[in-house]
């Protein structure tokens, strides 16, 4: 193997500690950094990624406060109990786990969270700030992503990224990070002419579109940095990415695997985000 692995395990490893280590100066304070998770409905996904937050939870030190609602529960309930979190001192993050039942809509579940417990960063106060610059909340997806380059050695300042995928929870924000770390954007979708052209002048790519063999071996310049954020299954059923990942990794300079690449990430980010919402919270920031 020619490129070196980024490894979203260990890295996801560090963030969690250093939040383990940022929650107990919080409680040294007097304050116990709290996340409330809401699931609704019974998607078996969804109950996997929940659980999975709440173990985080537990191993970095923040609180956890579960609601595990019907998925028979209505728009109303829902948007209730998100208000009574909103005015629930003790609860510093709320995390609407998506997505919601069909009846639901999510635009006005995301619309009802308070900005300064939207540890996702979908609201658009919060989303305003990232384009903006102003204090708020990182998504954790392309925050986590950002990481990944970073810490593995790798600086953005200068390259030429290109994100594959326009999405408002990684495609758009990724790339406006990116930006913001000095990085020339390009941002390529389903529409874009001569995809393949495109990337082969990248330094950086980003590939989200949740299709297998979106980026193959012959669309990746010698020494390119991959950042695959696929989940797919192949032909054969194996958990796979966006990325031809046994052809690219012989011609990129780092590639992420999929599982243990971006994924890990998205959790230890949100721990982030946990810490950083009880510090606006009590004045701290």
């Amino acid at each position: 193997m020619k490129a070196q692995l980024i490894d979203g395990k260990l890295i996801s490893a560090q963030i969690k500690a250093e939040a383990a280590e940022e929650a107990a100066e919080l409680k040294a304070k007097g304050i116990e950094p709290c996340l409330a998770v809401v699931l609704v409905g019974d998607d078996s996904a969804s109950q996997v990624y929940v659980n999975n937050k709440k173990k985080a939870c537990e191993a970095v030190g923040i609180k956890s406060v579960s609601h595990v609602l019907s998925g028979e529960t209505t728009e109303e309930e829902l948007l209730q109990l998100i208000d009574e979190l909103n005015a629930d001192q003790s609860i510093h993050g709320i995390l609407v786990q998506m997505p919601v039942p069909k009846h639901i809509d999510d635009r006005k579940v995301i619309m009802a969270i308070d900005p300064k417990k939207d540890v996702d960063c979908f609201h658009p106060v919060n989303v305003g700030y990232l384009h903006t610059g102003g204090k708020g909340f990182l998504p954790c997806t392309p925050a986590g992503i950002i990481e990944l380059i970073k810490r593995s050695g790798h600086s953005i300042e200068g390259k030429n990224c290109v994100v594959i995928g326009r999405s408002n929870i990684v495609g758009k924000p990724v790339a406006m990070l990116l930006m913001q770390e000095n990085g020339t954007v390009t941002i390529c979708h389903s529409k874009t002419r001569d995809l393949a052209g495109i990337c082969r002048g990248a330094d950086i790519i980003v590939s989200a579109t949740g299709k297998v063999d979106t980026v193959t071996a012959d669309m990746v310049k010698e020494g390119a940095i991959i950042i695959d954020v696929g989940m797919n299954r192949n032909a054969e059923g194996k958990l796979c990415g966006d990325v031809d990942f046994e052809n690219v990794k012989e011609v990129a300079g780092a590639i992420t695997p999929v599982p243990g690449g971006v994924g890990p990430m998205t959790i230890a980010m949100l721990m982030k985000n946990c810490n950083t919402a009880a510090k606006i919270q009590n004045g701290l920031m």
